[in-house]
């Protein structure tokens, strides 16, 4: 193989891994890498496949593999593991990109294996609930573990979350910061507010931005999934729901440059605040440590459980319109350090490395 070699990339299509698998693959050309993104869970949507039909390096596979979140027991994740590791020999793949270390667990692979951290059930228990985890917690954390020690080298998306991962599993992540591809044609500013995600997700704390949405007086609408596919759902008695947004939906919403909001308990890096970043929105996120990384001195920090505090934050921006104006551009230039070329430079600095080893 000519270039960087072949990658065989797992993923799935229901959260923000479709999306940074995707934009990474697009930005790996360069690097002269092909990959076979092999997705497990649901099928993907017709815009999805054609997502992945446009972008050349790419070779989709929908494996319908069970996806590791939504197993009841080890044994579909295990049996993943398996098809994935016939697949990396039938590909005779130079590595492998996990989307979760659990798909590493036994060891199986042929060539090396790059573990991604997107998020675990361990940090988010500790950042959500706190205490002792209940037991179907446990396993899922201790396949985590296990492919955590058989991974060739293991990346998370911010720092803050690697430290985090380091003390429930006893091993440092490498930090690469994800970035996003997402053109948005601005218009001009318009008075309301924005948040976007698994708003049914706990970590998310959807329920003090509804509270702040009573005492404010624009309108403040929320893009994303209300009800989980585990059972878990939100009820909003103030925000606007707009349901899932594609895209294309999602930067026409961010082109008016709302004030961007997010109270998450829990996020190893927000995809999401990246998008309105782009977009040139101010932000009014809550005072965690991956917000504080990626983000301060470009966004307005609250307390994630201060309703009132963040009511308070967003009307003194939408009554400032230059101070606001400020913050969204003070967001955006940040947001250029966050680019999927920067990320793709990053993990093909990684990928060349273990192929060396293995080649030494």
């Amino acid at each position: 193989m000519r270039g960087g070699g072949h990658l065989l990339l797992s993923a799935d299509a229901v959260g923000g891994v479709w999306q940074y698998s995707t934009d990474l693959i697009r930005a790996l050309q360069p690097h002269g890498y092909e990959v076979t993104l092999a997705v497990m869970g649901p099928a993907l949507s017709e815009a999805q496949r054609a997502e992945a039909a446009a972008i050349a390096n790419c070779h989709l596979v929908e494996t319908g593999l069970e996806l590791e979140w939504l197993a009841a027991e080890a044994a579909p994740i295990v049996q993943a593991e398996a098809r994935l590791a016939e697949m990396a020999g039938d590909l005779r793949a130079d590595a492998v990109q996990l989307h979760t270390p659990a798909l590493a667990s036994a060891g199986r692979y042929p060539c090396p294996v790059i573990a991604l951290l997107h998020s675990c059930v361990a940090t988010w228990w500790e950042a959500v609930r706190g205490g002792p985890m209940p037991e179907d917690f446990n396993w899922r954390t201790a396949l985590v573990a296990a492919g955590l020690r058989q991974a060739s080298r293991i990346v998370a998306p911010s720092m803050a979350f690697a430290q985090a991962a380091r003390r429930h599993y006893g091993v440092l992540p490498m930090a690469v910061h994800n970035g996003r591809f997402f053109p948005v044609k601005p218009q001009a500013m318009q008075d309301h507010v924005f948040t976007a995600g698994r708003l049914w997700d706990e970590g998310k704390n959807v329920r003090v931005l509804d509270e702040a949405a009573a005492r404010i007086a624009v309108p403040f609408r929320a893009a994303g999934p209300l009800e989980g596919p585990q059972g878990g759902a939100i009820g909003l008695r103030s925000l606007l729901p707009l349901g899932p947004l594609d895209s294309m939906a999602l930067a026409r919403h961010l082109a008016s440059r709302p004030v961007f909001a997010s109270a998450a308990l829990y996020e190893p890096f927000g995809l999401a605040v990246l998008e309105a970043a782009l977009a040139g929105c101010a932000l009014v996120l809550s005072d965690i440590p991956t917000f504080r990384e990626l983000w301060d001195g470009a966004a307005i920090f609250v307390d994630p459980r201060d309703a009132r505090g963040f009511a308070w934050a967003i009307e003194e921006l939408l009554g400032d319109g230059a101070a606001r104006g400020e913050m969204g551009q003070r967001a955006q230039a940040r947001a250029g350090a966050y680019t999927p070329a920067a990320t793709a430079a990053h993990m093909a600095a990684h990928y060349r490395a273990v192929q060396r080893k293995v080649a030494a």
